[in-house]
């Protein structure tokens, strides 16, 4: 009777449970009434500056003035890379731009500056290991991971990948692609369970391994957003969002399809700001661009998607690149670009190169934002326009900031009521004079004097019997930018009978710094692969022809004397620290003051 009553009071208040509705909490893709300022800290090939070390040592720079760092994909590729080809999600966690323990480093560093860290989120592709729908196996806390070939969109690659599926035995996914395709890797299918699966684990891994604080969702116009709305309410991310390039009405819906748990970027205010500076034009700062408002702007939606607009003027996508690929720049007044950014609502995202030329000025215009306590929701209101000069108030909940762009030869006799605080070619920022003197309150910016190391790299090349030699070297434009094909190397020198050809590059580095090198025999020759960071005097001989020249570091062993050796008696010898030890075969050593490699 006991274990009747028993089993029937369990039964009643189980089903009593279940009539309680579940409880719920909504993501909030980003924070209402934000005020920080986020930095993208990287561009395109600046695999020096982005290094996790020159990052980490960077965080009491940033920390006053950044409450959010975006970096590079972290993960594994395959090779030299941005990031963007994605293979590893888990495992063999080096990048280009440094090794997992450099990254959590870097992450823990940040955080206990105050700064969150956005991780670069590629889910949209993925690159394959050997073949067109090959993926890596990976094994995390226990559980493996592998994507097969039918989680990749049957329609990838228009059809081609299907194609080759086919032809060598594989089955795609039956449901074509969610978004738009992207060709040259895999589109994944967000259908998929497996998919799904991984791309959630690879999320927690992330936030709560690494030690994120949120995610910057690479190229979402390739799955729809209801697949961002999933994954967020799975990870649930303090910060998240999208590359949703396009004009805003599409961007507005996408927002919308992830059930507003993620901001976008305000793509239509970057264009705004390109047209006004680029034409010298400062009314377009006050209109659409191709029938877009920005995401910020009252005349859209009354300014409601404010809270979700991730504003900038620049990124690496957007930047000048090369004189081949010049992309799409802002070509001048760069200062008055940040200046108007930093002066508005949403949440501005300073561009890396920016912040480098310019940072004490873009620090004056930080601490100005703050000082009057702009956030993300704040209200802006259009103060003048011309095509000669823009001028807006944006209302903080300490004060308002007003920014006069453009021509300033009527600046002040126009204004009244506010106290000019900063000026600088084509802008100035102006405050309410209630305001002034908690301005003049505040410390001017200083940062680290950043520790420059000038010195030469020397890079040998072992005589590869070439009718020409050229070295094309690069550093993400920090000090070095050769044109393809590369300086053409005729300085030579004999090491133990053996010739080889060299090339010096003057560096005035700070911390960190690493450069590349490609050896080549000229324009529509053949070449080598990329040698990738390179950080002092090295030297290197041609090992294959696969497809391109494969490369060995022969440093340690170049000088070295090969000698026929009787191993006897330790006297005399000493390994490569100093310890006296008896010689064995197939190492090197030390024996009255030159190197010697026992055979």
């Amino acid at each position: 009777m006991k274990r009747f009553f028993i089993s029937l009071f369990l039964a009643f208040s189980f089903c009593c449970c279940s009539l309680v509705p579940a409880q719920t909490t909504t993501v909030e893709g980003w924070p209402a009434g934000y005020g920080g300022v986020m930095l993208q800290g990287f561009y395109w090939d600046g695999f020096g500056d982005a290094q996790w070390t020159r990052l980490e040592s960077q965080a009491e720079d940033f920390s006053p003035y950044f409450s959010l760092v975006w970096i590079p994909q972290s993960g594994n590729c395959g090779g030299t890379s941005m990031g963007y080809d994605d293979l590893y999600w888990f495992n063999n966690y080096n990048s280009s731009f440094g090794n997992e323990d450099q990254l959590r480093s870097l992450i823990r560093t940040f955080k206990d500056a105050g700064i969150g860290t956005i991780a670069d989120v590629v889910i949209n592709h993925r690159k394959n290991v050997s073949n067109w729908v090959d993926f890596p196996k990976e094994t995390y806390k226990g559980v493996t991971y592998e994507m097969v070939s039918t989680d990749i969109c049957s329609d990838d690659d228009g059809g081609a990948t299907k194609t080759w599926a086919t032809q060598n035995g594989y089955q795609l996914s039956s449901n074509n692609d969610t978004g738009e395709g992207w060709g040259g890797m895999r589109d994944l299918d967000h259908k998929s369970q497996n998919v799904q699966t991984i791309v959630k684990a690879y999320l927690d891994f992330l936030l709560n391994d690494l030690g994120y604080t949120g995610f910057r969702y690479d190229m979402v116009k390739g799955y729809s957003g209801s697949y961002t709305k999933l994954y967020n309410e799975s990870s649930r991310p303090k910060f998240s969002v999208g590359e949703c390039w396009d004009g805003t009405n599409t961007i507005k819906n996408w927002i919308d399809n992830t059930s507003k748990t993620s901001a976008a970027f305000d793509f239509q205010f970057r264009y705004t700001v390109r047209n006004a500076v680029n034409n010298q034009n400062w009314s377009r700062l006050g209109q659409q661009n191709d029938g877009n408002w920005p995401l910020i702007s009252s005349n859209y939606y009354s300014g409601a998607y404010r809270q979700w607009a991730v504003t900038f003027v620049e990124n690496h996508d957007t930047e000048y690149r090369s004189a081949s690929a010049q992309q799409d720049p802002i070509r001048k007044d760069t200062l008055a670009a940040n200046a108007y950014l930093l002066s508005q609502p949403g949440t501005p995202c300073v561009f890396f190169k920016h912040w480098k030329a310019y940072k004490h000025e873009i620090a004056r215009m930080i601490q100005a934002r703050q000082l009057c306590g702009i956030q993300n929701t704040s209200a802006t209101t259009q103060y003048r326009s011309d095509s000669k000069y823009y001028a807006a108030t944006t209302t903080g909940t300490k004060g308002t900031l007003l920014v006069w762009l453009g021509d300033q030869s009527g600046a002040a006799s126009a204004i009244s009521g506010y106290t000019r605080i900063l000026a600088g070619p084509h802008y100035s920022y102006w405050i309410e004079n209630k305001l002034v003197s908690a301005w003049n309150a505040l410390a001017e910016p200083s940062f680290k004097e950043d520790k420059v190391d000038k010195h030469d790299i020397t890079i040998y090349l072992k005589d590869p019997g070439w009718p020409q030699v050229y070295f094309y070297a690069w550093d993400g434009n920090l000090y070095i930018e050769d044109s393809w094909p590369g300086v053409k190397v005729t300085a030579s020198k004999e090491i133990n009978g053996t010739k080889y050809y060299y090339r010096t590059f003057n560096v005035s580095a700070e911390d960190g710094y690493s450069m590349n090198v490609i050896f080549d025999q000229g324009s529509s020759q053949a070449q080598t692969v990329d040698i990738t960071g390179i950080t002092s005097d090295r030297y290197y001989e041609i090992t294959s022809t696969t497809n391109k020249f494969t490369v060995r570091d022969i440093t340690e062993t170049v000088g070295v004397e090969e000698v026929k050796q009787t191993i006897g008696d330790d006297k005399g010898w000493f390994d490569l620290s100093g310890r006296g030890v008896l010689p064995s075969k197939s190492r090197i050593f030390i024996q009255n003051g030159r190197k010697v490699l026992i055979k």
